[in-house]
């Protein structure tokens, strides 16, 4: 079939819903949040995502096969402003890229840079057909520039087949400057974790592989704050430990972070999955030669309730300043672009088997 690309408008956002594009099982509608962010509602025959076009292109919300995939926060919905902790509730963030992470003492960028929310001036939503098969796609164009300094667009993609569960998503920075650019990335992907489900990753579960990051908030009270060091301390001991979400052996308030060194299939892809206590799970795939770092962000607070099990990366999380002193840092040359590549969604039961047994192939 002939794709169809939609430019979008903000005109085409109201608060009722309506379809703007539709081929068979594919459509796309757009509305408003009852906060006044334009949200548009992508499905297939399995499901359907929730992104803001216009702001950051997160996925603000997922759910395939009746599973719900996003983290419970405080946000029932987004709220329009470039704030990332005033508005964090999404799904899916793409975080960087002059800089990354939570800001250091030295460090002047806003927590995990100007990507989460970057107002975009362009987006549009595309059905068609490759090799692959039919789809439905969601992109855009954001340009971020500060004189003397910076120049860059900012182009990513949603991508999710008719019949799939798990989408293809991408962000291309592209360099705009006459001189070298660096860069930090990272995918912010936020699952609702299940208790009972174990993680399965390709790293071996052990201190070479996994790295917990013992940070204490100094404001907690003595008792929390003993019992975060004590399960901290169990994790260096036995990082497999943490492989079961089991709330009743596990503290993660406020949140723990660990770094995991993954490796990589033949196609260059490392693989992570939540497998439920049913047999089905939640899932990502990542290239490691673009996104190094696969940094894993529990946070079971009560009020927030989130397993970003893998959020790939080209550094750690403890921004700017760190990264360059530990040569994490990464450039793209003038007038050139890089492309980074990570897959999110759902498998089923079947699906969830092949993959076990792939990712223990790697381990």
């Amino acid at each position: 079939m002939q794709s169809i690309k939609l430019n979008l408008q903000r005109s085409f956002f109201s608060e009722t819903e309506k379809v703007i594009l539709e081929s068979g099982t594919l459509s796309a509608s757009a509305f408003l949040f009852k906060s006044g962010v334009c949200g548009l509602r992508i499905k297939n025959s399995k499901g359907e995502m929730v992104i803001l076009p216009y702001q950051g292109q997160q996925i603000w919300s997922a759910s395939f096969c009746d599973k719900e995939l996003v983290m419970k926060s405080t946000f029932s919905e987004p709220v329009a402003t470039t704030d990332y902790l005033s508005t964090y509730g999404g799904f899916m963030l793409h975080c960087g890229a002059t800089a990354m992470g939570v800001p250091g003492e030295k460090d002047k960028h806003p927590l995990h840079g100007e990507l989460p929310n970057m107002q975009y001036e362009e987006a549009y939503v595309e059905i068609g057909e490759d090799d692959n098969g039919r789809y439905i796609k969601v992109g855009g164009k954001a340009n971020y520039s500060v004189g003397f300094t910076t120049n860059y667009t900012a182009n990513p993609q949603i991508k999710l087949y008719e019949t799939e569960t798990v989408a293809d998503v991408s962000m291309t920075i592209q360099n705009l400057r006459c001189k070298p650019m660096e860069y930090m990335y990272m995918c912010h992907v936020n699952f609702r974790p299940v208790d009972g489900s174990g993680l399965v990753y390709s790293a071996p579960a052990d201190s070479q592989h996994i790295k917990v990051h013992k940070n204490i908030p100094s404001n907690m009270p003595v008792s929390k704050a003993n019992a975060l060091k004590e399960y901290m301390e169990k994790i260096e001991e036995n990082p497999g430990i943490q492989n079961v979400i089991d709330p009743t052996c596990q503290v993660y308030d406020p949140e723990i972070v660990f770094t995991i060194k993954y490796n990589e299939d033949k196609n260059g892809y490392a693989h992570c999955m939540q497998i439920m206590p049913g047999g089905d799970a939640f899932y990502v795939g990542f290239k490691p030669s673009q996104l190094p770092y696969g940094i894993r962000w529990i946070a079971r607070t009560g009020d927030e309730d989130a397993l970003g099990m893998v959020l790939p990366a080209t550094a750690e999380h403890k921004g700017y300043t760190y990264s360059k002193e530990n040569g994490d840092i990464r450039i793209i040359d003038a007038g050139e672009s890089v492309e980074l590549n990570v897959k999110v969604g759902y498998l089923s039961n079947e699906q969830a088997v092949i993959m076990n047994n792939a990712i223990n192939d790697l381990i």
